[in-house]
């Protein structure tokens, strides 16, 4: 019998393609897989296919995974506006950035890009959030003032990519406690939390703030305005996960 320890992400692809869960709720399948080298080190990328919300996820993995404890994962939603435009007004490319740093420096991780545009309201509610923001509201105003939760996302699928990559155990990557609570409700093991703190700009500073002071981020005294545009590695030291 061949255990999680033998099999190659090409075995999991070729396992999944009947795969169907849908009938009980958030479901992918790992559709195809290949090597991608990049500026942050080497990785494979994994395609996941979701029936149930009609996307197309992507978990980029360094090193092998399957059957392994403690892996450190990054759970990021997509931005197009941050991560492929270079938006300041939040920090979403500095954190996707100095995830993959990070992992490029270690044997193994992984980083789950997640398409739920603007904590999961959709690219053209968000940009209808901005305008109200340029109003006056906050991020999370902004988002209720259009009939939304302050975050609509939902990390089942994530939980289902960790399942079908076979990994037994996470540090997560991240400073929102939800999303340690979110994958410990769908049965992941998060042993630890790895802080990645982005540096501040006058553009995302209230957006920081809002983050902290209204959801709970645990981001402390935010950085001082960086002088000049710097990315510095995240610390590699590991915290327990509150509760």
């Amino acid at each position: 019998m061949t255990t999680d320890s033998q099999l190659s992400l090409e075995d999991l692809v070729r396992a999944d393609a009947k795969h169907d869960c849908s009938d009980r709720g958030a479901c992918v399948r790992m559709v195809a897989v290949a090597e991608l080298p990049t500026r942050f080190g080497d990785f494979a990328v994994v395609a996941f296919d979701s029936p149930s919300d009609r996307k197309e996820h992507a978990a980029l993995v360094r090193g092998y995974v399957m059957g392994a404890e403690e892996v450190p994962v990054r759970l990021h939603s997509e931005c197009l506006t941050g991560d492929a435009l270079g938006s300041l007004r939040c920090d979403c490319r500095d954190q996707l950035e100095l995830s993959l740093t990070e992992i490029g420096r270690r044997d193994t991780g992984i980083v789950l890009y997640l398409r739920q545009e603007g904590r999961g309201i959709g690219f053209a509610n968000k940009i209808r959030a901005y305008q109200l923001q340029e109003s006056g509201l906050d991020t999370i105003q902004a988002n209720e003032a259009l009939g939304f939760r302050a975050d609509e996302r939902d990390y089942e699928i994530a939980a289902h990519m960790l399942n079908s990559l076979r990994v037994k155990s996470i540090q997560l990557m991240s400073n929102n406690p939800a999303k340690i609570e979110d994958l410990r409700f769908h049965d992941i093991r998060v042993t630890g939390r790895i802080p990645i703190i982005a540096p501040a700009n006058p553009h995302n500073r209230r957006y920081l703030e809002t983050k902290r002071s209204k959801a709970g981020h645990l981001l402390g005294d935010l950085p001082p305005l960086p002088i000049a545009e710097q990315i510095d590695s995240v610390g590699s030291a590991t915290t327990p996960a509150d509760g």
